[in-house]
């Protein structure tokens, strides 16, 4: 069993990885296929095709052994340590948003203020 439980999210990313395992060799095939039968005859693109093929299928290859590692046991408290981290993360993260939404309110303040003073050089008999 995956440490919190996350049996699910785990089975997900691992049909997901090779779904991407899949699509990585399509395209390989595809354009080794395309340029056989020279039905695309700029190698620009064909090299394009292939190199972005070998890194989806090399990026799924280390998602895959990323997945499949077993823990050690020592991962009984991962759900708390994530939830102090994410909370202590999310403090720190509020405060950066209040301060910066204080930041704009007194710009926006500042701004209509600015904005409805009257031009010293304008003429004053003028009605705009």
């Amino acid at each position: 069993m995956v440490c919190g439980g996350f049996t699910c999210s785990k089975n997900a990313l691992c049909s997901l990885n090779v779904v991407y395992m899949l699509v990585g060799l399509l395209l390989i095939g595809v354009a080794a296929w395309g340029k056989g039968y020279g039905l695309v005859s700029s190698i620009h693109i064909i090299g394009g095709v292939i190199a972005v093929g070998v890194f989806l299928l090399l990026i799924s290859i280390v998602g895959l052994i990323g997945l499949c590692t077993k823990n050690s046991g020592s991962c009984l408290a991962c759900g708390e340590m994530m939830l102090n981290h994410a909370t202590e993360a999310l403090k720190i993260l509020g405060g950066v948003g209040l301060f910066f939404s204080f930041t704009e309110i007194l710009g926006v303040w500042l701004a209509v203020r600015y904005r409805n003073q009257k031009d010293p050089r304008a003429n004053p008999s003028a009605f705009l």
